[in-house]
This record gives structure tokens, sequence and C-alpha cells, in this order.
């Protein structure tokens, strides 16, 4: 295993989960790994980035992080419960997505949080507005990044070889 540490210009995989510190439940994980190059692209939050700074692979580093410091207080405003027929059917499942417009031509999402008989609950706050959670990192791998790699932030990956494929027009 190579003893490099991340720094700027390093490409970087990892994969992390997000755990709440209140319940212990993880909020979300990413399994594959996550590939940048470090000083590029900001992929995390920026405490996070700046946690992951001389970190070698094999380690696992946790970092706290108050959300409220990220997306601002929760904004109570921003939940709506309407009544079940006055919303399309495609939203009434919980985790949907909807884009909204205000009437200066901004755009929000908001999931739906809650379904009930008589009612659609969305959300435009972030997920993890309020609360404070633990990301917890798993360094796979740090190595100097390609000049290629600087320049896209990441892993280029090469394309399928579609040499001798005969492209059939799609009407």
């Amino acid at each position: 295993m190579s003893n490099e540490t991340i720094a700027d210009g390093k490409y970087v995989e990892l994969t992390y989960k997000v755990i709440d510190q209140k319940s212990g439940g993880v909020l979300t994980q990413v399994e594959y790994p996550l590939g940048y190059v470090h000083g590029t692209n900001e992929v995390l939050a920026p405490a996070v980035m700046v946690e992951l700074e001389g970190k070698s692979a094999g380690e696992v580093i946790e970092v706290p992080i108050d959300c409220n410091q990220l997306y601002g207080p929760r904004d109570e405003s921003l939940v709506i419960t309407e009544r079940i027929q006055d919303v399309p059917e495609e939203y009434h499942q919980v985790g949907m997505s909807i884009l909204m417009e205000n009437e200066n031509g901004q755009t929000k999402t908001f999931l739906v949080t809650r379904v009930d008989k008589r009612s659609v609950t969305i959300d435009g706050n972030n997920p993890l507005c309020g609360r404070e959670v633990i990301f917890r990192l798993e360094i796979l791998l740090v190595r100097d990044a390609t000049d290629e790699e600087i320049q896209y932030g990441g892993k280029v990956e090469e394309g399928p070889d579609l040499e001798g494929v005969t492209q059939v027009p799609i009407n």
C-alpha cells in the first residue's frame, strides 16, 4: 500500500456514510467509490475536504458536521401540506422530488415527506437541515493525478470501443 497522503493535485477515491448523531442511523451511504482530484473540485462539504488533507489510503475518518452551518436553520415556511386531490397523482409517493418555480422564476426542489388519505406534505428544506451528522469516510486510493484528471476534476473513463459496430438510425 502506498504511503501517499491527500493533498492538492492527488487523485483520491473514497466511500462514505452520513450518520445521524442522535439516532446513529445511516442517512445516506456511497458504496461505489467516489473519485476526485483534491484541490480541483469540492465534492463534499468544505469541512470534510479540510479533514481529508494529509490522510492516506486505508484510513477511516469521522467528521462531525452541524448541518445548520451548511444549510442554515430549518425554515418551516418551506413545509407545505395540500389536500391529496389537489396534488397530481405522480407526487403521491414519499421521496419523490418536485421542482417548483416561484413568481420570480427561481426554482427549488421539494421532497414529498408524508402522504396520507387526505393530504400530501412537501418540504423544501435540505433533508440534512437541522441535523448533526457524522461523515464516516474510508479512503481507498491516493495517487498523483494525471494532467487529464486535473483538467476534468476526476477519473477519465474510456468510452466503449465502437470500431466495427454499425450504427442504425432510430426513427
